[in-house]
């Protein structure tokens, strides 16, 4: 593939990177890749760590955008969006109302469903509730209505912390004490037994298009965190190895998913594949890893994008759709 050239009008891209939530050091691998990335085509960047003078900064400097690359809640929640927002910057991702919808895995998964795409049977408990209505009946009335096996994890939240597979009733309060540490609000889902992979989507002009989807093979059995930022300790097949019926039906999903949310620019959604080849919804990150062992890139690559290219034209459409 040629490389076309890097938007003229885009000068200088502010990186925000690192924040103080439990994915610190993803995001500070993530914002770093992304500024190598776009130096190496021309673009002057700063890579910045937020803090309490951020928003004065960003006052008077005026990057052309910026690009949160800020892993949990301090960057995909929405709350920094909307700061962003106010002071009226052009910034790469999601919207701050989009962002608290998907962030949000609960309410992600009701609206994914709203559109008719497939999406595990799950409960959603608060720490409050569980504590009030006494552990052993909440847990003896998950079992009856979600026997194991079962996936458990926080509500909100990233890089798969905190989530635990349940494949003995006698595994579940731990996994819920688990689960709590990272979230008042845990949910407790049907596990689907099938192929992992995960779905990028971009828009960098011409609507979202899904990325060749990526076939997660943990060696441990589990996509966890250790998994996903160590390398050696998975496998990626990209593409994955589907028909090509039930990878465009993949594909279809996370398209669907990505606009029932009203996402931009870019996402990554994390699908199960069962037996029969239908795609079932677990959840969507408005601000995929982009490390050097992350998924979004090597779809990228795979799909024969350069990655410095792809992220001057997100840049380059969140200058367009500010002025729009």
């Amino acid at each position: 593939m040629t490389t076309p050239l890097v938007p003229a009008s885009l000068r200088t891209v502010t990186v925000l990177a690192g924040g103080i939530s439990h994915e610190r050091d993803v995001s500070l691998r993530s914002g770093r890749r992304v500024a190598d990335s776009l130096v190496s085509h021309g673009v002057k960047v700063e890579l910045r760590d937020p803090d309490a003078s951020l928003l004065e900064h960003l006052r008077t400097t005026r990057p052309d955008v910026v690009w949160p690359v800020l892993h949990g809640a301090s960057g995909e929640d929405g709350a920094l969006r909307g700061l962003l927002e106010a002071v009226d910057i052009p910034f790469v991702g999601s919207r701050a109302t989009a962002a608290r919808l998907a962030w949000d895995k609960p309410t992600a998964k009701a609206l994914v469903a709203r559109a008719g795409i497939h999406t595990p049977r799950s409960i959603t408990l608060s720490h409050d509730s569980f504590r009030e209505l006494g552990a052993a009946g909440v847990l003896e009335a998950i079992a009856e209505e979600h026997p194991v096996p079962v996936v458990v994890k926080p509500a909100r939240g990233g890089s798969a912390q905190g989530v635990t597979v349940v494949d003995t009733a006698a595994g579940l309060p731990r996994a819920m004490v688990d689960a709590y540490t990272y979230c008042e609000d845990v949910i407790v889902e049907q596990k689907i037994v099938g192929t992992e992979i995960a779905i990028g989507v971009i828009d960098t002009g011409d609507g979202p298009i899904a990325l060749p989807a990526v076939e997660i093979v943990p060696t441990s059995g589990f996509y966890g965190f250790e998994a996903r930022y160590n390398a050696g300790e998975t496998r990626f097949f990209t593409p994955a190895r589907l028909s090509s019926s039930v990878a465009e039906a993949a594909a279809a999903a996370a398209v669907a998913a990505h606009e029932a949310l009203g996402l931009r620019h870019l996402s990554r959604v994390d699908i199960i594949v069962d037996a029969a080849g239908t795609p079932w919804f677990l959840e969507v990150n408005v601000l995929p890893g982009l490390t050097e062992t992350s998924l979004v890139p090597q779809a990228l690559e795979a799909a024969g994008y350069d990655l410095g290219w792809v992220y001057a034209e997100l840049a380059q459409k969140a200058i367009t759709d500010h002025s729009a």
